[in-house]
């Protein structure tokens, strides 16, 4: 009847071990996640726009930072010298190693001065 008891007392041990383990790896495991700023992503966007449509680089802003994973979006806005202004909507296309790759699209309206 004692082994019992000692077999209970050994698994709760090497229970113990395995979860002691499973927190350590867990707890060590992560990256930190790619990202453009938010700045870094208007300019690239400006360029990419004046490049197409052969004028000067538009004024662009986006308010946030992208993650660097495919299908992530942003808007981003163009705002043109009378004031008006233009929805830019930012898609990860892919990441290849640091480099986050994207396609963007102009709505089709502009939005009047304000």
């Amino acid at each position: 009847m004692n082994r019992l008891p000692a077999a209970k007392s050994i698994l709760a041990t090497v229970a113990l071990g395995v979860l002691i383990v499973g927190c350590s790896a867990s707890v060590q495991v992560g990256k930190s996640e790619l990202k453009m700023s938010a700045d870094k992503l208007a300019a690239l966007v400006a360029e990419k726009l004046a490049i197409a449509t052969g004028q000067p680089k538009p004024d662009m802003s986006c308010p946030q930072d992208i993650v660097g994973k495919v299908g992530n979006e942003t808007r981003c806005e163009l705002t043109a010298g009378d004031g008006s202004t233009l929805g830019v909507t930012v898609t990860v296309s892919s990441v290849d190693g640091d480099r986050i790759n994207f396609d963007f699209e102009a709505d089709e309206a502009a939005s009047p001065a304000k």
